[in-house]
């Protein structure tokens, strides 16, 4: 019995038909296969960004996990072996949070106390709590990873290669310990990196304090009591205030108003709210050296302070042209207070709490402080004026509402401002799709560029492999081997960590900070700090495989790689990692193309939420409408460097018009080769002899594959999708399965009809070819249900085909189509205006065609007449006949030229005749004349009317 085309009795069930193909793969290795069968091909290597599998997935975790499984899908079958390895990112304060929220830990400080080996343990066993869900993502949308060999970011092996890099970079002298005001997150008391730090900038309101400080008496104050006029956001800081600053060459004005004298620049006189009087003017450099009365006598100073100094940093364009300077909270203040030998004062925790010296304020979190402080100014009389300022400010890029301070510290970085020039340089190498994220954004960012601070003060993460004595001097372990040269001392005793068994060793606190070396007579410990756990995800392009350790070879020529894919926010973060680890470590770019894929917000253009009931569940997605249609839609919706408005009713939509269509046009076929027995047994019908409507469609196909080749060729992977889309609903369905039909109802079997069927055949099956990068259910559900009746192709599956060629190309007859094409379109849109229905006939239809298509139509006069239901179709060489055409003035670009002349000149151009008006529109120019004078009119002077000739649409 001959085999039979599946067919759909019941309907398409696309969630089943996904599980059942998910099967088929599974069974069959289809994923393993795909990459041994390019054993000995060319690579094309790609990385997967490691997500924390602490949190669960989400919709925007499957719009970048669908671009990066289509490109690398489409490269395998352009014949790249492309191996795909899984990771996870396994430190780090996403880790450390929720670790804190199992234990009821509310600080850093109850840690130590509870066990740092306890705590880390705890830590290891949450980095996996939803790994079983990602795999069940991963699988159940179709991302090919391998995940059984995944790269973990807090194994002693990748550690190990991290170690290398950084001991690497201290060698270069590129790591250096300082002591610097940075950017510090007060809830796990650590400091944040710059892009760390870009990831949280929001929009937020924050107190614009104008305070008046006292002048000591001088020269300056003999009209009477003078104040300085001060401004900040920040009025904590004002606590710890030790100097203000001035402009040298900056214009300042001492007015009057109300009593009281004020200092401040002249350029900000519009902050003054009462009436004034300008009573001099001075220089700041008039004014330095000036002292002023101490705001909060809260510390004592041990140093000369409260008086002006001058700095080229103050400005005019907000405030008052007075800077106050607090040493401890400002890099700008921290510098200047050096070269001025200024005191320091810092009564303010890690933790952003005020100590006991401050007594009003003692324990509580500075910026909780500022209304009280602004109070004590009001109650004072120090409060000028108080405001709201709307700015963006850096919050904690993973606490929710805690505010970024600055706070002057020792930390370590790495000195990134050495290669920034290189960093610029090579950037200008890498394929960034769009482009514009690369030159802008990226680009800004590098030209930006600031020291990384490399330290972290936390418990689990990878640790800071440098060990210090005493007298300062330092080095750094590189490798485990080299870490086996120290000792630990236990019970009085000195153990080797070489006498260690290997399983012993873990390259974490607290194993590592009771590691000691002796070199030289000195004693060298670990520096407590931990690294940024961005530089662990930057190093993944060799420490995935414990380079330079292990797999040298294969790493070196596997990098850089040829693709990588994630969010725009990792152009401050992941992206820029990778590139500067490279740029230092192997003065090479660390990816050549990449994707950036924008936000995904609700339809109404929210940030998704749990808690504003609009977050969306991929799985109920995946049950619902199929992995497929999501993939699809969230791919050709826009482009996926734009911001996606997800809209549930957008995969409906994709499900019925592209999904739908295909599996009907693959039901028809179906239906009628399973009666006639059809298996493509049958000689092939060579396509010179085939039908005209067989050879046009089988070139469309094929100016469809070379067009859409060039798209993914050039990462344009939406452009790819739509033109897919679109040649299955206009061009198979909509035009070639509807006017076939009937060759497929005959009962008689001859050549045309094995044509159309070899034709149809050929259609779906590359359609399911060209599908398989973005949606790979269907795509082998179609290649299955036709191969397995023609044994045409000998791959087990879709997915180990080579991407298809183009079979016959005849674009003379593309483009007649085309015309022909247009011409019922339009056809059908006047008759549908009219309410006209296509099964009344008509008898005539005229068309006014360009010297080069009318042959074009002259060939496709039936197909046009059957499509539109007219007799009779005449070409005419201009539209003259068919409408009736009028012409009125521009009175925009005619006005300012001719003046007075203009009611003549409109007279004249309303009585133009269609001789005339055929002239002005063929040739851009006519001439016309005013009183024996010549205007020469061109189509912008004119706006010309049709009107269609009665008795005709």
């Amino acid at each position: 019995m001959a085999k039979k085309y599946k067919q759909y009795s019941e309907g398409i069930n696309y969630s089943k038909i996904e599980e059942s193909v998910l099967q088929f793969w599974q069974e069959n290795q289809v994923f393993d296969k795909s990459i041994h069968l390019r054993e000995n091909s060319k690579t094309f290597t790609f990385y997967e960004g490691p997500p924390t599998a602490n949190g669960k997935p989400g919709i925007h975790h499957v719009m970048a996990r669908t671009l990066k499984d289509l490109v690398c899908r489409y490269k395998t079958m352009q014949g790249f072996q492309v191996n795909r390895k899984a990771g996870w990112d396994t430190h780090g304060l996403p880790v450390e949070i929720e670790v804190e929220k199992q234990l009821g830990i509310k600080s850093k400080s109850e840690i130590p106390e509870f066990g740092v080996a306890k705590y880390n343990a705890a830590c290891k066993e949450s980095v996996f709590t939803y790994k079983d869900l990602w795999e069940k993502m991963t699988n159940r949308m179709g991302y090919w990873l391998n995940l059984d060999e995944a790269y973990i970011t807090c194994t002693n092996e990748y550690i190990e290669s991290v170690w290398w890099a950084l001991k690497t970079l201290f060698d270069k002298g590129l790591i250096y310990k300082d002591y610097k005001i940075v950017p510090q997150c007060p809830r796990s008391e650590t400091v944040l990196s710059s892009h760390e730090l870009a990831l949280g900038y929001r929009e937020t309101k924050d107190p614009s304090v104008y305070v008046l400080m006292r002048l000591e008496e001088s020269e300056l104050t003999s009209n009477g009591e003078t104040y300085f006029l001060v401004w900040t956001t920040t009025p904590w800081t004002l606590i710890s205030n030790v100097a203000l600053a001035v402009g040298p060459e900056i214009t300042y004005v001492k007015i009057k108003t109300e009593g009281v004298y004020l200092i401040f620049a002249k350029e900000r006189l519009s902050v003054v709210r009462e009436e004034y009087e300008i009573i001099d003017e001075y220089k700041g450099s008039d004014l330095v050296g000036q002292s002023y009365k101490q705001l909060f006598p809260y510390l004592n100073v041990d140093k000369k302070a409260f008086y002006v100094i001058d700095a080229n940093f103050v400005s005019t364009e907000d405030g008052s042209g007075i800077v106050h300077i607090a040493p401890a909270f400002g890099a700008d203040d921290y510098e200047i207070s050096k070269a001025n030998n200024l005191p320091f004062l810092q009564p303010v925790t890690r933790g952003g709490l005020f100590t006991e010296e401050i007594t009003d304020f003692a324990g509580m979190f500075v910026k909780d402080a500022d209304q009280g402080i602004i109070q004590k100014l009001r109650e004072s009389g120090n409060l000028y004026k108080k405001e709201t300022i709307t700015h963006s400010y850096p919050f904690s890029w993973r606490f929710d509402n805690v505010p970024v301070i600055y706070y002057a510290r020792e930390s370590w970085f790495i000195r990134t401002t050495s290669i920034s020039n290189k960093m610029v340089e090579l950037n200008k190498q890498i394929n960034w799709y769009p482009p514009e994220v690369g030159s802008g954004r990226f680009g800004n960012w590098l030209e930006e560029n600031k020291d990384w601070a490399l330290s972290r003060d936390r418990f689990w993460a990878t640790p800071l492999p440098i060990w210090v004595a005493d007298d300062g001097e330092m080095f750094a372990v590189g490798s485990i081997e080299q870490l086996k040269e120290g000792y630990i001392e236990k019970e009085g005793k000195k153990i080797n960590v070489s006498d260690l068994p290997d399983e012993e060793i873990d390259l974490h606190k607290p194993f590592v900070d009771d590691i000691k070396f002796e070199k030289n007579g000195k004693v060298f410990t670990r520096t407590p700090e931990l690294i940024d756990v961005w530089f662990d995800s930057g190093a993944m392009p060799f420490a995935q495989f414990h380079y330079p350790f292990e797999n040298k070879e294969f790493f070196e020529n596997n990098f850089p790689a040829d693709f990588i894919c994630e969010g725009i926010d990792q152009t401050r973060g992941w992206f820029y990692t990778l590139h500067a680890i490279a740029t230092m470590l192997f003065d090479n770019v660390a990816y050549k193309n990449l994707i950036v894929n924008e936000l995904i917000l609700d339809k109404n253009g929210l940030k998704m939420s749990k808690s504003k009931g609009n977050a969306v569940d991929p799985f109920e997605l995946f049950d619902k409408y199929g992995a497929d249609a999501t993939r699809w839609y969230l791919v050709t919706g826009s482009p996926p460097w734009r911001t996606t408005l997800f809209d549930e009713e957008g995969i409906v939509e994709v499900q019925r018009k592209f999904f739908g269509t295909l599996m009907n046009t693959y039901s028809f076929f179906a239906l009628y080769a399973n009666i006639d027995n059809f298996d493509f047994s049958q000689e092939l019908v060579p396509y010179e002899k085939r039908p005209e409507i067989d050879r046009w469609i089988i070139a469309k196909l094929s100016s469809t594959i070379e067009e859409f080749k060039d798209l993914m060729d050039n990462y344009d992977v939406t452009k790819a999708a739509r033109l897919v889309s679109d040649f299955t609903i206009d061009e198979l369905s909509n035009w070639y399965v509807r006017r076939s039909r009937r060759r497929f109802w005959k009962s008689e079997i001859n050549e045309s009809k094995i044509s159309a069927y070899q034709t149809l055949y050929e259609c779906l099956l590359t359609i399911s070819k060209l599908t398989s990068p973005f949606a790979p259910f269907i795509a082998e559900e179609l290649y299955q249900n036709l191969n397995m009746v023609t044994s045409n192709d000998s791959a087990l599956s879709v997915h180990l085909i080579d991407f298809p060629i183009s079979s016959f190309k005849d674009e003379k007859l593309e483009d007649k189509m085309e015309i022909a094409q247009k011409v019922v379109y339009l056809t059908r849109a006047m008759r549908a205006k009219s309410n006209l229905k296509v099964r009344q006939p008509l008898r005539k239809i005229m068309i006014a065609v360009a010297p080069n298509k009318r042959d074009a139509v002259r060939n496709m006069t039936s197909v046009i007449l059957e499509e539109v239901n007219i007799k009779e179709l005449n070409v005419l060489e201009d539209d003259s006949a068919i409408v009736s055409k009028t012409a009125k003035a521009n009175f925009k670009t005619l006005g300012p030229k001719y003046g007075k002349q203009m009611k003549q000149l409109a007279a004249r151009i309303k009585e133009l005749s269609k001789e005339e008006i055929s002239t002005l529109e063929k040739e851009n120019l006519l001439n016309v004349y005013l009183d024996g004078v010549q205007i020469n009119l061109t189509l912008d002077d004119v706006e010309i009317i049709s009107n269609e000739i009665e008795g005709w649409v």
